[in-house]
């Protein structure tokens, strides 16, 4: 249900929030707190920024926080006020997050002066930041992305230019199924599903128009991979790290959730559909020319994945940068230096958290609206739905494999952010 937040203040009262009752304060506090978890960020954070306000309004706030709910409790020493809040589904606005922390940043100097009406007001303001981008302007960030994706993981110009169409219908789908409120399991197993069924037509078009190989069929899997739930598994290990078990697991749970779901949908369609997740054709490129293609398909892929998350184009381009450089340099550990995969992952994510906290200092971009699209694009979504697949058609040996080798990447991607934001971040390196 809605929570009529002006009504917890006077609307001609000229009473500072600061001088104003625990109920106004703990209203203040806990509006902030949601919205800054209604943008997707972890529990940590938000914890910070309720804390932020509280010593600021005089207050203590003790607070649990989920995934998408805060049971709070302020004190001020006389009375108690507790409050449990909710919201009616999980979401990335990074752009929102980006203004909420400068909300919270500026609110020592500028907002403990106003009173809780304005202090509401100025919250109406920065709710009404909804998606930047149109599902057509998303259809496209997907297709960008997904076809960034498709050469990385070794797919050619075929698989490319099936994967773009696929993946841009079906995200463009998919937002529009958010847009009207569809559950979480519909909305991803059309989206994955109409994805799956696109690559296969323009493959099956191609083969009678063009007379291309068949083997083309792997880059079905590419067309899908705008389903990773990149924020909520970074943002999980994060929240684990720092002991907030409750927000961590169920971030995970959500996120499996969804992976679950896409790889079941995509492994169906496949048997429906007679596809099979073959190995790519070889490419030939010298290293130099390898090396400038990756850059570039990862900047694209960053990029189109930053615009999926609601950033704005200087946020996007400054995180397909930092992606550009930390994916690259996790490739060519790979390949040049014969890093395994997991150790490489981690290597990576690291020098994208640490040219996050770099960048931050001049632009104030919020560290994990940079560092996860950055990082996004190393999620091992192949490994995971090739692990599917296998356990599908009981071919356990290789299923076991595969998801193995998954899961020691996932778990490499957090770890390297959580030991960047240890090395930069004095707050992040205390318990207090």
């Amino acid at each position: 249900m809605e929570i009529p937040w002006h009504d917890y203040t006077n609307n001609d009262s000229d009473v500072l929030i600061c001088k104003a009752g625990l109920i106004e304060k703990a209203s203040v506090i806990g509006r902030v707190g949601l919205i800054m978890l209604s943008c997707g960020t972890g529990a940590w954070r938000v914890r910070s920024s309720m804390n932020k306000l509280s010593r600021e309004l005089g207050v203590t706030c003790t607070v649990d926080i989920g995934l998408m709910s805060i049971e709070f409790n302020c004190f001020d020493g006389h009375d108690c006020v507790s409050q449990s809040l909710s919201i009616p589904n999980t979401g990335v606005n990074t752009s929102k997050l980006y203004r909420m922390e400068q909300f919270v940043d500026s609110f020592p100097d500028k907002e403990a002066h106003m009173t809780g009406e304005e202090i509401h007001q100025c919250l109406d303001q920065i709710e009404e930041i909804h998606t930047l981008y149109s599902p057509s302007t998303l259809g496209l960030a997907a297709a960008l992305a997904c076809c960034g994706f498709t050469f990385l993981l070794g797919g050619g110009i075929s698989e490319m230019i099936f994967a773009f169409f696929a993946a841009g219908i079906g995200n463009a789908l998919r937002t529009k199924l958010i847009k009207h409120h569809f559950t979480l399991f519909l909305n991803v197993a059309l989206s994955v599903s109409t994805a799956c069924l696109i690559y296969a037509c323009l493959l099956k078009a191609a083969e009678l128009i063009f007379h291309i190989s068949v083997l083309h069929e792997a880059g079905y899997i590419c067309s899908m991979l705008f389903i990773i739930p990149g924020f909520p598994f970074i943002t999980s290990g994060i929240d684990l790290a720092k002991l907030d078990l409750r927000s961590g697991l169920e971030r995970l749970t959500y996120s499996v959730i969804i992976v679950l779901v896409a790889t079941m949908f995509a492994w169906i369609m496949a048997l429906i559909l007679k596809l099979q997740p073959v190995d790519f054709l070889s490419i030939h490129l010298d290293t130099g020319s390898m090396l400038v293609f990756r850059l570039l398909a990862s900047f694209c892929g960053v990029f189109g994945f930053s615009i999926m998350f609601n950033s704005p184009v200087p946020m996007t381009t400054t995180a397909a940068l930092i992606g550009a450089l930390a994916n690259t340099l996790r490739l060519e550990l790979v390949d040049l230096a014969g890093l395994p995969p997991a150790a490489a992952a981690f290597i990576g994510a690291l020098t994208a958290g640490l040219l996050a906290s770099a960048i931050k200092q001049y632009n104030g971009y919020p560290r994990i609206s940079l560092t996860v699209p950055s990082i996004v694009i190393m999620v091992p979504g192949l490994y995971l739905y090739r692990a599917i697949y296998n356990f599908g058609i009981m071919s356990l040996a290789d299923a076991v494999s595969w998801f193995a080798a998954a899961a020691m990447i996932i778990m490499a991607l957090p770890l390297g952010l959580i030991f960047a934001r240890i090395l930069t971040d004095r707050t992040f390196r205390y318990c207090t």
